[in-house]
């Protein structure tokens, strides 16, 4: 029996990072994995790669479509800024942006490939792993023993049993990146950030879209504030939203897909359309896994882990979607990190930091978020004060002629420090870091009031939020203080 200090079992972005980690730091390495994908890049060889659900059907891909949405959206928008001639280009041919985007997939693939993790002295073991014992992992038919073995199988779409879905039929997240044709009119079910993002490309290469979503807005995740910018976004190109409903049944007419769809309140209407995808939720990839013949707690939202990464049996730890909380490739690869240092020194010390954890949609505009949101500060009792900084009064916004309703919203404790941020924007994803970094620090609002930002620059928004607290830090005899210093200059 094969014996190694690391087996890991799924190469998508957290066991990818274990791997590569592991070998790198001298460890020997085993990494299973049951999905691969022939790419050809540009003027390349053929490659095996993994990566999992971001380099397939996540991440990348979707990344690589929105970008052909916004080309698309903006040659609409090109009268906006005087240029000549702009008209809207109508429907795209959706084969040719799929050709752009498996281009841009098989680009990054050799990164995840099968060749380079081989190349790093990784035994990559193709097939099915299913633990036989706490250390013990059985790939086709051979058994391989592992002092530590990290699951990190991910996750898939969930998918409703809704009556006549399955008859009808239905695009996912993994599926849709298979399409070729166009489809006048696209229904949604599922208002997250998969729906979101996937939705407006859409949109914005000429389909007719509906979204449905059972929360109360989309981006549920997000205050109400910030996802009013992105409902006025979408409805501005086209998008119809029905909030606070579901679908109930599926059928086909006419060779056309009809979703009934039920609001919380009010009564059902139909919507006919050429295609539907079901973006309602992920779950988790722990069938065949053996985790209960190996002792390992979980449930239907995957593995149970400690603050450390690890399972209730000491030899097996798992990371990403499997185990959550978090469902983001920046999350798995994190997670990743903390399990390389927890496995390969002598003691398990390394936590994760669950608080000050970014995340991303990157719909137009963009929502970035980290730590507390304004709503679920109320709803747990947490003492705060909200600051805000519009970019109708930033100057390079202005240039850039973006929407006056996006903004920056920062809650802060009573001493100032940060517990949480919000951006909506078109560049929200990029402008978001600073505040991570101050964040995470224990650095106080008033901080990125200190930091000179480049004008004009987007990042100036920061200090626009940081002077909006400090306002509120000058007492009365601050203020008379200032007053008199101002008024003796002036003699």
């Amino acid at each position: 029996m094969e014996r190694y200090n690391l087996v890991v079992i799924g190469a998508g972005s957290g066991g990818l990072v274990v791997a590569a980690g592991g070998s790198g730091l001298g460890a020997r390495v085993a990494l299973v994995e049951k999905h691969t994908l022939p790419f050809t890049p540009e003027g390349g060889t053929l490659v095996r790669a993994m990566g999992g659900d971001c380099l397939q059907y996540g991440c990348v891909p979707s990344k690589a479509l929105l970008r052909a949405g916004k080309a698309a959206h903006a040659a609409r928008e090109a009268g906006r800024f005087a240029i000549r001639g702009a008209s809207d280009p109508g429907p795209q041919d959706l084969g040719a942006v799929m050709d752009y985007v498996h281009g841009a997939q098989a680009r990054i693939a050799p990164a995840d490939s099968v060749e380079r993790f081989e190349g790093l002295g990784v035994d990559v073991l193709l097939g099915t792993g299913t633990l036989k014992s706490a250390h013990e992992v059985e790939v086709n038919g051979t058994t391989v023993w592992g002092r530590h073995v990290v699951v990190a199988t991910g996750s898939r779409a969930n998918i409703p049993p809704i009556p006549g879905l399955e008859e009808t039929g239905y695009l996912t997240n993994e599926s849709v990146w298979h399409a070729r044709t166009l489809p006048g009119s696209f229904l949604v079910m599922g208002g997250g950030p998969v729906g979101t993002e996937i939705g407006q490309a859409f949109a914005r290469l000429g389909s007719k879209v509906t979204i449905v979503s059972s929360s109360p807005h989309i981006c549920p995740k997000e205050d109400a504030d910030i996802a009013a910018v992105l409902v006025k976004q979408l409805k501005s190109e086209g998008v119809t939203i029905h909030d606070d409903a579901s679908a109930t049944k599926v059928a086909k007419r006419d060779g056309r897909k009809v979703v009934t769809v039920k609001p919380k309140s009010g009564a059902e209407l139909e919507v006919e359309v050429d295609e539907i995808l079901v973006a309602t939720g992920r779950r988790p990839n722990i069938e065949g896994l053996n985790l209960e013949g190996a002792g390992v707690k979980f449930s239907k939202r995957g593995i149970e882990i400690d603050a450390r990464c690890r399972t209730n049996v000491p030899s097996v730890w798992a990371i990403g979607d499997v185990a959550g909380p978090y469902l983001f490739t920046h999350w798995a690869g994190y997670q990743a990190g903390i399990v390389l240092r927890n496995t390969l020194s002598p003691v398990a010390l390394a936590s994760c930091d669950v608080s000050n954890t970014p995340w991303i949609t990157y719909t137009d505009p963009e929502i970035s978020h980290v730590g507390l949101g304004e709503g679920e500060a109320k709803q747990k009792g947490i003492p705060h004060r909200v600051f805000r900084a519009a970019f109708a009064h930033n100057d390079r916004a202005i240039c850039d002629g973006t929407s006056e309703d996006n903004f920056l919203k920062v809650l802060v404790d009573p001493k100032g420090r940060i517990l949480g941020a919000s951006i909506v924007h078109p560049h929200a994803g990029d402008l978001l870091g600073e505040i991570v970094l101050a964040k995470k620090n224990g650095l106080p609002l008033s901080a990125l009031g200190s930091v000179i930002h480049a004008y004009p620059s987007l990042s100036e928004i920061h200090g626009a939020v940081a002077r909006e607290y400090l306002k509120t830090s000058l007492t009365a005899g601050r203020k008379k203080i200032l007053l008199k210093l101002a008024a003796f200059l002036r003699r």
